[in-house]
């Protein structure tokens, strides 16, 4: 049985209000204060990359460890589901394939994240990010992949498999279309439609 691969936060649920949270609540800790607009321009990167911005001579594991506790128990209540995801999830169970989440997010959380927007997966692979995911993508039957990030568009290329970008994350479309994915959506809702097309 073939896959359809979605990323997580921002293609499948909207996350943003947990996760800008929860690292302001981890960089006033340290007495520095973070911009909600620009944490949310990081969403869909590893937070490697996304607490040196303030943080850059701080231990990354003490990090890691202060958001994921705060994010299980103040962010994930707050994720809620990306418009159309429900009924792009019933298409691609109605086609006979499988649902498949590869994202950067831990994937015990990202299951969590998952339920807490209504939603659920056939399997779920985490703490993988842009070309580093397209293993997973092949090793799980993946035929394409959805994401709203230009490292999602190379995780699909170096698979093998269709790109398909949606506008609902922090990248622009034009930024996607640069990306060169095979058809940039503006949302889940437009899903169904492309997949009766292939």
């Amino acid at each position: 049985m073939r896959a359809i691969g979605f990323d997580l936060d921002m293609t499948l649920v909207d996350s943003a209000d947990g996760i800008v949270t929860s690292v302001q609540h981890v960089v006033a800790q340290y007495g520095v204060e973070a911009d909600g607009e620009e944490i949310r321009s990081t969403i869909g990167l590893p937070l490697d990359h996304v607490f040196p911005r303030w943080l850059p001579d701080e231990p990354y594991d003490v990090l890691l460890a202060a958001y994921r506790a705060h994010y299980r128990e103040h962010g994930i209540p707050l994720t809620r589901p990306m418009p159309g995801a429900a009924e792009a999830i019933a298409t691609v169970r109605e086609r006979g394939d499988r649902v498949l989440v590869v994202t950067a997010k831990y994937g015990a959380v990202a299951g969590l994240a998952l339920q807490a927007a209504g939603l659920d997966a056939d399997e779920i692979v985490g703490d993988l990010f842009a070309e580093g995911k397209a293993s997973a993508l092949r090793e799980h039957g993946a035929w394409v992949y959805v994401g709203d990030h230009p490292g999602d568009v190379r995780a699909a290329r170096t698979a093998g498999v269709h790109s398909i970008a949606v506008a609902t994350g922090p990248t622009s479309p034009d930024e996607l279309r640069a990306a060169q994915p095979d058809v940039v959506l503006p949302d889940l809702t437009h899903l169904p439609r492309w997949l009766a097309t292939v």
